[in-house]
Protein backbone atom coordinates (compact mmCIF):
# COMPACT_ATOMS: atom_id res chain seq x y z
CA UNK A 1 0.00 0.00 0.00
CA UNK A 2 3.08 2.26 0.33
CA UNK A 3 3.71 1.98 -2.96
CA UNK A 4 0.30 3.06 -4.55
CA UNK A 5 0.11 5.97 -1.45
CA UNK A 6 3.29 7.12 -2.83
CA UNK A 7 2.52 7.10 -6.88
CA UNK A 8 -1.05 8.92 -5.91
CA UNK A 9 1.03 11.67 -4.40
CA UNK A 10 3.42 11.84 -6.98
CA UNK A 11 0.05 12.66 -9.52
CA UNK A 12 -0.75 16.69 -9.80
CA UNK A 13 -4.17 17.91 -8.90
CA UNK A 14 -3.90 20.55 -11.16
CA UNK A 15 -3.13 19.75 -14.80
CA UNK A 16 -2.22 23.37 -16.79
CA UNK A 17 -1.89 22.37 -20.75
CA UNK A 18 -1.88 25.25 -23.06
CA UNK A 19 -1.05 25.03 -26.94
CA UNK A 20 2.50 25.06 -27.97
CA UNK A 21 3.48 26.83 -31.11
CA UNK A 22 7.01 25.53 -30.76
CA UNK A 23 6.57 21.95 -29.60
CA UNK A 24 6.81 20.50 -33.17
CA UNK A 25 8.59 21.26 -36.49
CA UNK A 26 6.47 22.56 -39.15
CA UNK A 27 3.88 24.53 -37.36
CA UNK A 28 4.68 27.72 -38.56
CA UNK A 29 4.19 26.15 -42.63
CA UNK A 30 0.90 24.27 -41.16
CA UNK A 31 -0.46 27.35 -40.60
CA UNK A 32 0.40 28.78 -44.35
CA UNK A 33 -1.01 26.10 -45.49
CA UNK A 34 -4.68 26.74 -43.46
CA UNK A 35 -4.61 30.04 -44.57
CA UNK A 36 -3.60 28.99 -48.08
CA UNK A 37 -6.85 26.76 -47.89
CA UNK A 38 -9.48 29.58 -46.36
CA UNK A 39 -8.11 31.45 -48.97
CA UNK A 40 -8.49 28.54 -51.81
CA UNK A 41 -12.41 28.26 -49.90
CA UNK A 42 -13.08 31.68 -50.19
CA UNK A 43 -12.46 31.68 -54.02
CA UNK A 44 -14.54 29.04 -54.15
CA UNK A 45 -17.70 30.48 -52.65
CA UNK A 46 -17.46 33.53 -54.90
CA UNK A 47 -17.63 30.97 -58.06
CA UNK A 48 -20.16 28.96 -56.54
CA UNK A 49 -22.30 32.09 -55.82
CA UNK A 50 -21.71 33.61 -59.53
CA UNK A 51 -22.64 30.51 -60.84
CA UNK A 52 -25.38 29.77 -58.62
CA UNK A 53 -26.90 33.72 -59.65
CA UNK A 54 -26.88 32.80 -63.65
CA UNK A 55 -28.18 29.54 -62.69
CA UNK A 56 -30.92 31.56 -60.84
CA UNK A 57 -31.45 34.04 -63.49
CA UNK A 58 -31.43 31.36 -66.53
CA UNK A 59 -34.17 29.36 -64.30
CA UNK A 60 -36.34 32.29 -63.97
CA UNK A 61 -35.77 33.68 -67.42
CA UNK A 62 -36.96 30.47 -69.11
CA UNK A 63 -39.78 29.63 -66.35
CA UNK A 64 -38.10 27.06 -64.89
CA UNK A 65 -38.95 26.52 -61.34
CA UNK A 66 -36.70 23.61 -60.97
CA UNK A 67 -33.42 25.63 -62.12
CA UNK A 68 -34.59 28.95 -60.32
CA UNK A 69 -35.28 26.74 -57.08
CA UNK A 70 -31.34 25.35 -57.51
CA UNK A 71 -29.73 28.54 -58.27
CA UNK A 72 -31.48 29.82 -54.87
CA UNK A 73 -30.55 27.39 -53.28
CA UNK A 74 -26.76 27.78 -54.71
CA UNK A 75 -26.72 31.09 -53.52
CA UNK A 76 -27.48 30.15 -50.05
CA UNK A 77 -25.13 27.66 -50.05
CA UNK A 78 -22.18 29.93 -51.47
CA UNK A 79 -22.75 32.03 -48.93
CA UNK A 80 -23.08 30.07 -45.77
CA UNK A 81 -19.74 28.24 -47.00
CA UNK A 82 -18.36 31.44 -47.09
CA UNK A 83 -19.30 32.52 -43.44
CA UNK A 84 -18.18 29.68 -41.99
CA UNK A 85 -14.99 29.67 -44.08
CA UNK A 86 -14.58 33.47 -42.45
CA UNK A 87 -15.83 32.68 -39.20
CA UNK A 88 -13.79 29.27 -39.11
CA UNK A 89 -11.25 30.96 -36.60
CA UNK A 90 -13.12 32.51 -34.56
CA UNK A 91 -16.02 29.79 -33.85
CA UNK A 92 -12.63 27.32 -33.16
CA UNK A 93 -11.16 30.00 -30.45
CA UNK A 94 -15.23 30.61 -29.23
CA UNK A 95 -15.29 26.39 -28.36
CA UNK A 96 -11.71 26.38 -27.25
CA UNK A 97 -13.07 29.20 -25.02
CA UNK A 98 -15.84 27.04 -23.71
CA UNK A 99 -13.72 23.78 -23.63
CA UNK A 100 -11.15 25.91 -20.96
CA UNK A 101 -14.23 26.95 -18.89
CA UNK A 102 -15.69 23.11 -18.08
Amino acid sequence: MDAFTSVVEAVPTQININPNESGLPGIRALRRIVGAVMTIGLVLSVLALIISAIVWGFGSNSSNPHLAGRGKTGVLISCGAAIITGASVTLINFFWDVGQGI
